[in-house]
């Protein structure tokens, strides 16, 4: 996730901080590394202009300069500004009253129907009462591909008997008041690009059915296509809020850096992977965080408290302090790390990560779906093997190979996984033992109730 942006603001800032002093000339040269990276980035124009003048002149200042650590002062005010630019505090879904109406809008392939029925999941979990509404009448497949997915996450879909997606509506919102079922969530029709007759129809389905909020879904991996789509629907209809799909995939960054500054409207939930429970709120200081290489434990948390029980936590926790994570540790975790999400993205939550992944030999990468062909490989070990892969010679890994259905290759692949995570640990062991802990407390603080806010 915005990875290249990532790196890039992350060398500018590594010069800062290693500097006792800074000179105007040093700033200058900062900003303008900052303003090529965003530019490179696909950021709006005027939004690095604004941004980067905004930096220059609070990093010029007496108390920046004259500070002891000016360079740290300077990082300080890019995150700030990173924050403020991504939206400030976090901007949660309004859905007061009987029954909310959400229209779900965008253009057709944007991931509209899929993050209706994420929404949906998502409202779920937290105790509602979901009803899906399908209006998209022109595409064939529209109703089709939402009963599904809808069926998936075991929320019901209203249709409706009528042709006009108006009344369709405001038939599901009175079903919806009979049955006890809210909020009604509306998956508008799209189209492959913005016109006036796509406008209409949005336009007259706000103004009968009064919805609580209007949520535009963008694909985050378009740029400043996609900031330039939100304009023309805020213009048109008027959007309470973005949701930013394929997050997860997007190395660069322009439309979250972009569209909260162009149109004034927040981003309030993004889409980190296909599943249809990767639907999350989105927290400016968060990304802004994690953006800088600062990680993002407390999102690390969330999801960790969703997957672990404590005591599992805290055995596992026990087993990697005393050095004693085995490849039957390795398989337990891959499949609950599965659950989580893709481990490159997990552990790039965690601060520090970006320098310490590139002394342990490269990006962990993970396929869910090659956990069950891995934990395959795995049981066609010997007890001895799992304990201790070290012992693993070209015979040990034909007869592994032969065992599970699998490669050579994928069975040193594993193999190299393995030693990559074991590194990445024992560099997170060094640092905290060095009292370079992370927030909370490194590993020991993975755990709720000893981080802070």
């Amino acid at each position: 996730m915005l990875d290249v942006l990532t790196s890039k603001l992350q060398a500018v800032l590594r010069g800062l901080r290693g500097k006792g002093r800074l000179s105007e000339a040093d700033v200058a040269s900062a900003c303008r590394e900052i303003r090529l990276a965003l530019l490179e980035a696909d950021v709006n124009f005027k939004v690095v202009r604004d941004f980067v003048n905004r930096i220059r002149e609070k990093a010029v200042g007496k108390e920046v300069m004259d500070s002891l650590s000016p360079g740290q002062q300077v990082v300080k005010i890019v995150r700030d500004e990173l924050v403020d630019l991504l939206g400030g505090a976090s901007a949660g879904l309004d859905l007061e009253g009987a029954a909310p109406v959400v229209l779900v809008v965008g253009l057709q392939g944007g991931g509209k129907t899929t993050t209706v029925g994420k929404l949906a999941h998502l409202l779920k979990r937290e105790g509602k009462r979901p009803l899906v509404v399908a209006t998209d009448l022109r595409r064939a497949a529209a109703v089709e591909q939402l009963r599904q997915v809808a069926g998936q996450v075991g929320v019901p879909v209203f249709e409706g008997s009528a042709d006009d997606p108006v009344s369709i509506v405001q038939a599901a919102v009175s079903h919806a008041g009979s049955e006890g079922l809210s909020p009604v969530i509306v998956d508008t029709a799209g189209r492959t690009h913005v016109d006036e007759e796509l406008m209409d129809e949005l336009v007259v389905m706000k103004r009968k059915t009064s919805p609580a909020e209007v949520l535009l879904v963008l694909d985050a991996m378009t740029g400043q296509d996609a900031v330039n789509v939100a304009q023309e629907f805020d213009r048109a209809v008027g959007i309470t809020g973005v949701v930013l799909t394929k997050l997860d995939g997007d190395a660069r960054g322009g439309a979250a850096l972009s569209v909260r500054a162009v149109t004034g409207k927040p981003i309030k939930l993004v889409g980190v992977g296909e599943k249809l429970d990767a639907l999350e709120a989105f927290h400016p200081d968060r990304m802004a965080s994690r953006i800088l290489g600062m990680g993002d434990v407390l999102t690390l948390i969330e999801r960790a408290e969703s997957a672990f029980e404590e005591q599992e936590a805290e055995e596992l926790e026990k087993r990697l302090r005393e050095q004693r994570f085995d490849l039957e540790d390795f398989m337990r975790e891959l499949e609950r790390l599965s659950k989580m999400g893709p481990l490159e993205h997990l552990l790039g939550m965690i601060p520090g990560f970006q320098e310490l992944r590139q002394r342990a030999g490269g990006p962990l990468e993970m396929d869910p779906r090659q956990v069950k062909r891995l934990t395959a490989i795995i049981q066609s070990m010997t007890p001895e093997e799992r304990r201790n892969p070290d012992i693993l010679n070209g015979s040990r890994k034909r007869r592994i190979a032969r065992g599970s259905g699998a490669s050579r290759q994928e069975v040193n692949i594993l193999l190299k996984q393995f030693r990559q995570m074991r590194a990445m640990v024992a560099q997170l062991m060094a640092a905290e033992k060095r009292g370079r802990s992370f927030p909370g407390g490194g590993l020991g603080g993975i755990r709720g109730p000893r981080l802070g806010p």
